[in-house]
């Protein structure tokens, strides 16, 4: 059994992340689901805030900061995943990162468009954990004003592989919400500690 600690959108908030580093001392998996640094801004010092843990610890980039940047400023003992796989201990896991659809924030976010994430996720044949910033169209994906904007390709990737866990953020007024799609069961994770075990 792997005792999983998982969390998104931390956007460099201090306290949020020595919370995440004091509970990961029980992890023996760290899923960060994107976000980490605001509008592209002073991304390493934002993964500075992590330097503690010691789990393996798995990332994809939300849309506050490009594959390119989280690769550049990771560590080279942690996994960044954006269109690819891991293993984990037997665990299969999938991650891509970025807004899905695009987002109306501008040129600083880094999206994707349905059918760009729909190729990516092609990619993925089967997956126990599937990481993703953006939730599934439909499932923990409801802003406050009462919009659902989640990905229709990530739902399709979902309902295809049918992964134990979908894991996401992306959407705050979402956080700590969950549903089902298949067998799949979906958490919106936000910055606090989501502990799962498979």
């Amino acid at each position: 059994m792997t005792r999983i600690l998982a969390f998104s959108d931390v956007h460099h908030a201090r306290n949020r992340a020595e919370a995440l580093v004091a509970a990961s001392a029980g992890a023996d998996l760290v899923i960060g689901a994107g976000d980490f640094c605001n509008m592209r801004k002073a991304l390493p010092d934002a993964l500075a805030l992590f330097a503690g843990v010691k789990a393996p610890f798995v990332l994809i980039p939300g849309n506050a900061e490009s594959a390119e940047e989280l690769d550049e400023a990771a560590p080279p003992q942690w996994r960044v995943l954006h269109g690819s796989a891991a293993e984990h201990e037997g665990l299969a896991l999938f991650g891509l990162g970025y807004g899905v659809p695009v987002t109306p924030f501008g040129e600083w976010s880094c999206d994707l468009s349905e059918p760009q994430a729909a190729a990516m996720l092609a990619r993925c044949k089967a997956a126990d954990i599937l990481i993703t910033h953006s939730p599934p169209k439909g499932v923990a994906d409801v802003t406050s004003s009462g919009a659902s904007v989640g990905s229709t390709a990530i739902r399709a990737a979902i309902e295809r592989i049918q992964p134990r866990l979908a894991l996401c953020g992306h959407i705050h007024d979402s956080w700590g919400q969950e549903g089902m799609i298949g067998a799949t069961r979906v958490v919106n994770l936000g910055p606090t500690p989501n502990w799962f075990e498979l």
